[in-house]
């Protein structure tokens, strides 16, 4: 007893100082939350030493804001509620013994804000946080449906910004890219995949105005060759996204090979006007080029094509998915070998044994391969890339399904540090194989979808040897059920995604051992037959950081399960609830109780009612944006509700 006194009474003697430099060797957010649990003064510490925020719930953020005046990073992705209103509260604060309004502490050191999917957020909020915090460099608006021009002049009063990210901001148009271009003249990170709106105009002016820009992202939008023309002025350039630009084409190319001298990494996946001549033309101007991304936007690999390919000397990363590779064109890629850290081969033709050897025999730094649908595969390849790249990391070998134990027994014996391996749909995985798959200790990926020749003994070498595993895939896996989960639970503790749908043997008492996974975030089980109320009740008390949650077709479960939701599962963030026995009553309770919902699919629900429908959205009507409903309800539905959810930027998918 004494000597527990005195190491408690020796810790308590640290100085802040010390104390601070412990807190920051602490890498885990669940070793900081036991940190802070501790003590007042260790509360302190973490209050005075934090940098990074990320908001589960919006009631508790005026008192974590003044918790925390240090923040330098704020991610409110997760506060669907959030509008101009909440904005100004936490903004302004009342001097003390006075009546002057000031800007809140917390936003003065602030550089990164995390917005994403904030519908209800509009220009006067916006340019009230630009205005408030003067050493913003990054923003995050991606997804928000209401984000257009007026926004984005609201959001140009951050003239300091240095990244923006504004993916999916459908309502935004070359008047508002323009305002972002004149005033935010320090751009050097820039994304704008799918703002449809943005034409070569915008594009140019971007160009003309933000010359340090070294990051541009304009996937998807149907600019033409003549923004690529204005992309090429840019020295600074290091990486250009295009992927699937349907109006761009080899001649637009020709354009960059003679720009961006900078350029590092390109990505022309899935652009339909690409072939060889263009990619030559890349190759041919970039010597230094690191990253290459040609993904389904190839026939073939020609011999022209690898012949400028193989004076690229620092290339790091190649993607060539979907195109037919000969023999030789394998050795060719293998000239860089020793640079050589990805390979991407998903879907290509021509995939062989010798070629797969010839390709890797020098890899020795090789940390990514994706073999995805390359039939034709099998152990011998396997022991091949074991043998040569021991410093592998993630290898994708989905339908691969000449695999077998044979080769996992090589690839748990040389790779040590594998991380993450795809294993979907090789019907020759078996427990042995998982015996010896589990001596690959650092896995925290595994998927194992549609391997019907497991069982929980395989499972059960996982559970008690991979130890780190974060997602675990099951898909399908109708030969597991509750020993096997058994043996996760117990070993696997940091689980935060699984896969269990139509694990026909999985019974409520598998998913009493899953309710012990805590940090578990992402669960989908999908017409587990066996599973009832009680099951439902377990996960729901157990998991409560669960955000992601998929019950389609679990018939069984009633109204129990889902009053356990409502109580329970406060962070659930999306929920499918298709096919299932749900009473009006236990739905308007989870629509109104669940405040961090953001998506959820609510087709077939025979026990649900219109008058149960209407009263459900009626509740989650101010912070839903996605959800999906049969289509007949469009007519039944009153013309209030629909029209409130579309006001509130609500997509609604009628099935």
């Amino acid at each position: 007893m004494s000597s527990s006194f005195q190491s408690n009474k020796n810790i308590f003697s640290l100085t802040e100082d010390l104390l601070v430099r412990v807190y920051e060797k602490l890498a885990f957010e669940s070793d900081r939350k036991s940190f802070r649990l501790v003590c007042s003064e260790f509360r302190r510490i973490d209050s005075l030493t934090r940098k990074h925020l990320r908001v589960l719930r919006v009631e508790f953020l005026p008192s974590l804001l003044q918790k925390h005046p240090q923040l330098q990073s704020l991610d409110l992705s997760s506060c669907p509620r959030i509008d101009d209103g909440v904005v100004s509260l936490l903004l302004t604060r009342v001097g003390p013994g006075s009546n002057s309004v000031s800007w809140a502490s917390w936003t003065q050191g602030l550089r990164r804000l995390v917005l994403s999917r904030a519908t209800g957020l509009r220009f006067s909020g916006l340019e009230m946080l630009a205005r408030a915090c003067p050493s913003l460099e990054s923003v995050d608006v991606s997804y928000c449906c209401g984000f257009g021009d007026r926004e984005a002049a609201a959001l140009s009063c951050a003239v300091g910004l240095k990244e923006l990210k504004m993916d999916k901001c459908l309502q935004l148009s070359d008047v508002g890219l323009a305002k972002i271009a004149v005033r935010c003249l320090k751009l050097e990170k820039l994304s704008l995949k799918w703002c449809m709106e943005i034409t070569d105009l915008a594009v140019d002016l971007l160009c003309k105005k933000c010359v340090d820009l070294k990051f541009l992202d304009i996937s998807y939008l149907k600019v033409t060759n003549e923004s690529l023309n204005s992309i090429a002025s840019l020295l600074k350039l290091e990486v250009l996204c295009l992927m699937a630009c349907p109006l761009i084409d080899d001649a637009g190319l020709q354009y960059i090979e003679r720009g961006c001298p900078s350029l590092k990494a390109i990505d022309v996946s899935r652009c339909e006007g690409v072939g060889s001549s263009g990619l030559i033309a890349v190759v041919r101007g970039h010597h230094n080029l690191v990253e290459l991304n040609a993904g389904y936007c190839l026939t073939e690999l020609s011999s022209t094509l690898l012949h400028w390919i193989k004076n690229l000397k620092q290339l790091e990363m190649i993607r060539i998915e979907g195109a037919r590779i000969s023999e030789s064109g394998f050795q060719v890629i293998s000239t860089n070998s020793k640079s050589l850290l990805e390979i991407g081969l998903s879907k290509c033709v021509g995939v062989t044994n010798m070629g797969i050897m010839r390709l890797i025999s020098g890899c020795i730094n090789l940390r990514v391969l994706n073999l995805t649908c390359c039939h034709s595969v099998t152990d011998a390849a396997i022991s091949a890339i074991a043998d040569s790249c021991r410093k592998l990391v993630c290898l994708k070998l989905e339908s691969c399904n000449m695999i077998t134990e044979k080769g996992l027994c090589q690839l748990g014996s040389f790779c040590s540090l594998l991380e993450e391996i795809d294993l979907t749909d090789c019907c020759g995985v078996n427990d042995k194989g998982l015996e010896y798959l589990s001596r690959c200790s650092e896995l925290s990926c595994l998927k194992l979808g549609l391997c019907t020749n497991i069982s929980d003994k395989g499972l059960f070498y996982i559970g008690s040897n991979c130890t780190k595993i974060l997602e675990l895939d099951l898909y399908r896996c109708t030969g597991i059920g509750d020993d096997g989960l058994d043996a996760i639970s117990r070993g696997c503790k940091k689980l935060t995604k699984l896969n269990l749908s139509y694990c026909n043997e999985v019974s409520d008492r598998g998913l009493g051992y899953i309710s012990n996974l805590e940090e578990l975030f992402d669960l989908e089980m999908r017409r587990l037959d066996k599973v009832t109320g009680v099951g439902l009740e377990a996960i729901a008390a157990g998991c409560k950081r669960l955000a992601d949650l998929d019950l389609k077709h679990c018939v069984k479960v009633g109204d129990s399960g889902f009053w356990a939701l409502a109580y329970y599962s406060r962070n659930l963030r999306q929920i499918n609830l298709s096919h299932c026995a749900i009473s009006d009553m236990a739905l308007c309770m989870m629509m109104g109780n669940l405040t961090r919902l953001q998506e959820a699919k609510l087709v077939h629900m025979t026990n649900v009612t219109v008058e149960g429908f209407e009263l459900a959205l009626r509740a989650c009507c101010v912070r839903i944006k996605k959800v999906k409903l049969l289509a007949p309800l469009r007519f039944l539905l009153s013309s209030e509700i629909l029209e409130t959810l579309h006001a509130r930027g609500c997509i609604i998918r009628w099935d």
